[in-house]
C-alpha cells in the first residue's frame, strides 16, 4: 500500500556529497512526487524536502541509502493517507 510522505534532508559541507545524493534520488525517482532545495550558502548547508508516494519498504530503501552518506542528516514520515 502506497502512502504520501515527506523526507527532510540536510547536507553540510562538500558538494561531492550532493552529487552522490542526486544519483540516489535519480535511482528512486519513481517514488518522488516533488522536490524543493534551499542552499544556505553562508552556513555551508543545503536543505532539501521531498514529497514521496511510497510503500514503507520503498521509503526505507531510499532513506537508508541517504542516511549512509557522509554529512547528510534525514528525517522522514509517511502520512496516514493511502494513495
Amino acid at each position: 500500500m502506497k502512502r504520501l510522505g515527506v523526507i527532510g534532508i540536510i547536507i553540510k559541507g562538500d558538494r561531492s556529497v550532493s552529487i552522490k545524493m542526486q544519483e540516489l534520488l535519480n535511482e528512486h525517482s519513481e517514488i518522488i512526487v516533488g522536490r524543493l532545495g534551499v542552499p544556505l550558502r553562508d552556513k555551508g548547508i543545503s536543505a532539501i524536502s521531498l514529497i514521496v508516494e511510497a510503500t514503507n519498504e520503498e521509503l526505507s530503501a531510499l532513506t537508508g541509502k541517504l542516511g549512509r552518506l557522509e554529512s547528510v542528516s534525514i528525517k522522514s514520515a509517511l502520512l496516514a493517507v493511502d494513495v
